[in-house]
């Protein structure tokens, strides 16, 4: 049950909108849980578990642990158990979740926008090497995930990465995730406002705070003054974004109801200025909002973008300013938007005079050996550290200006490049059915193997083209926001078997022109004629586009013999 301390102060002439059936809202007075994930977190806070992990589960082995921790209460400390072997895709929706249930955990690490020193990378590399079989994930959230860890070296892992400055904790759940911050904050040379400081402060409210470890599902958050907005603030819960008001100058606007999945919806932006000081204010004010006001009765309803649909934007404000922040916000106009969000890869200056690499793996794949040899790169050449992308990127910072050649040389022999073709910058995909209970088909490997082949097709390409590969509806990879979004699903082949497919999303877009991508009726493409179709695609798009012309712009008018594959132009 809610702590009523942490409940708002409503002002008597603040109307609250009232849904036609009890949503599990806590300020309305609906406190009893309506689903079993609400019951279990009235049952136990699940901040609580991390001493069960260390003190019981970790000596007595998997098979000691309780059922409401190891599939709910877990997940606050980053854990969730991995899909076992041998299950197919067709299995997904089939079994229950703990039929599914391997013995081995993925582990989620924050890094929450921070810098990574050479320390810090080589706990990483160190941890994944001794503890989970040489695995390792760039995530889209600023986020390392390992896998194969076994609940007996949780307590060692969490040591070493503490000691670095790093944490697990609610890095999963329903509370507030990983953080997204601007990778290049404080050194960029056209950065309108640096908000690593504020970030920093959310971070110290939020984690293992009980205020907000009982949300009604995951809260994500991004926060950047770049104005390439180089964080995906359009699909987050919250996102504050660098803005410049004409007289109090450079601040944050605030966008709040983003999310994707299965209800995709774009973020409302409020045309606010908040100074840097009072941007955690404002988070905790979201987040308060979240937790009070949030549906919780059915969990695919339980996220901020539902609130948001139901009330607008005007009453979300005006609920924010008089019930938990008790002052009206500034008015501006949101900030310009770029053609294209920042992933600042390749060798750029910094406003110091050092300069900054963006790097990129293979759709984010890396291991704990590359992260241990990252570690000796950056204290090689004495650079300060790495920084986290919202794209399954990293970027290195505070090289010398005389080593940044040497230093990119460095990255090609670990397995990062600072001179991507178009595809490996370009392509994400997420975890898939490799370790995923929720994934239908083989992300992972399928795009490492797309991106190996479009470079053989395609090898200078010159327009960017972005391909983000989902093993489920849930978009984890943004599947409706890239130009090429493929979301896995089982299709019939041309002989009438089920096999691993794809549907397709053409065209979807963040930045000046945001848009979810265009999904085309009843067409379906298998995994092993993915090279064929999107090679047709592109193929269709480079002979039929006009001068300057975006991928998304010209599917907003092709041909849908084009989009389907069916037919193409020769490239001119």
């Amino acid at each position: 049950m809610p702590d009523l301390r942490f409940q708002p102060e409503p002002a008597q002439h603040t109307e609250i909108p009232r849904p036609k059936r009890a949503e599990g809202q806590w300020a309305l007075g609906y406190t009893e849980p309506l689903n079993k994930n609400e019951q279990s977190k009235k049952d136990d806070d699940p901040l609580n578990v991390r001493d069960r992990i260390l003190y019981t589960y970790s000596k007595r082995g998997f098979d000691s642990i309780d059922p409401a921790d190891l599939r709910g209460r877990f997940r606050w400390m980053g854990l969730y158990t991995q899909r076992a072997p041998g299950f197919d895709g067709g299995k997904t929706a089939q079994l229950e979740e703990e039929e599914l249930d391997d013995r081995f955990f993925m582990m989620r690490v924050r890094t929450d926008g921070q810098v990574l020193d050479a320390t810090a990378l080589r706990a990483l590399g160190e941890s994944s090497t001794t503890y989970a079989r040489n695995t390792a994930d760039l995530t889209d959230r600023n986020n390392i995930q390992f896998h194969w860890v076994e609940v007996e070296s949780v307590p060692a892992i969490w040591e070493r990465l503490e000691g670095a400055g790093l944490t697990t904790v609610e890095a999963c759940g329903d509370s507030p995730r990983p953080f997204l911050g601007s990778p290049v904050a404080g050194i960029a040379k056209d950065e309108i406002i640096d908000g690593s400081e504020a970030l920093a402060e959310i971070k110290r409210r939020a984690l293992g705070n009980p205020e907000f470890s009982n949300l009604p599902r995951k809260f994500k958050t991004a926060l950047t003054g770049h104005p390439s907005h180089d964080v995906a603030p359009e699909v987050n819960d919250v996102s504050f974004v660098g803005t410049v008001h004409p007289e109090h100058g450079p601040g944050f606007d605030l966008w709040v109801g983003g999310g994707l999945s299965t209800n995709p919806m774009l973020a409302h932006k409020l045309g606010v200025w908040i100074p840097l000081d009072e941007v955690a204010d404002a988070w905790e004010g979201v987040a308060g909002i979240f937790r009070d006001y949030g549906y919780r009765r059915l969990r695919s309803k339980a996220r901020l973008k539902f609130l948001l649909a139901d009330w607008g934007k005007e009453k979300f404000r005006e609920v924010l300013e008089k019930e938990y922040l008790h002052r009206e916000l500034v008015d501006c106009p949101s900030p310009s938007a770029p053609v294209h969000q920042g992933d600042h890869v390749g060798i750029h200056e910094q406003k110091d005079g050092k300069f900054f690499i963006g790097a990129t793996p293979v759709v984010g794949r890396i291991d704990g050996t590359t992260l241990t040899a990252l570690g000796d790169l950056v204290e090689q050449y004495g650079a300060r550290g790495v920084r986290l992308t919202a794209y399954q990127k990293l970027v290195v910072i505070g090289v010398d200006g005389a080593d940044t050649e040497a230093f990119a040389d460095g990255l090609e022999k670990i397995g990062l490049t600072a001179r991507p073709s178009n595809w490996r910058r370009r392509t994400m995909a997420c975890t898939g059915i490799e370790f995923c209970k929720l994934a239908i088909v083989d992300t992972k490997e399928r795009a490492r193997a797309l991106v190996t082949e479009l470079e053989k097709r395609f090898p200078e390409l010159d327009t960017p083209i972005s391909v983000n590969v989902n093993g489920c509806p849930n978009a984890c990879a943004r599947t409706q926001v890239a130009d090429i979004g493929l979301k896995g699903q089982l299709v019939m082949d041309g002989d009438g078997n089920q096999v691993e497919g794809f549907q397709v999303h053409l065209g979807g877009a963040l930045g000046l022109t945001p848009t979810l991508g265009r999904k085309l009726r009843a067409h379906k493409v298998t995994s092993a004629g993915l090279d064929d179709y999107v090679t047709s695609v592109v193929q269709a798009f480079l002979a039929d586009r006009t001068p300057g012309e975006l991928f998304a712009e010209w599917v907003t008018r092709a041909d849908e013999a084009h989009l389907r594959g069916e037919s193409s132009l020769e490239a001119v």
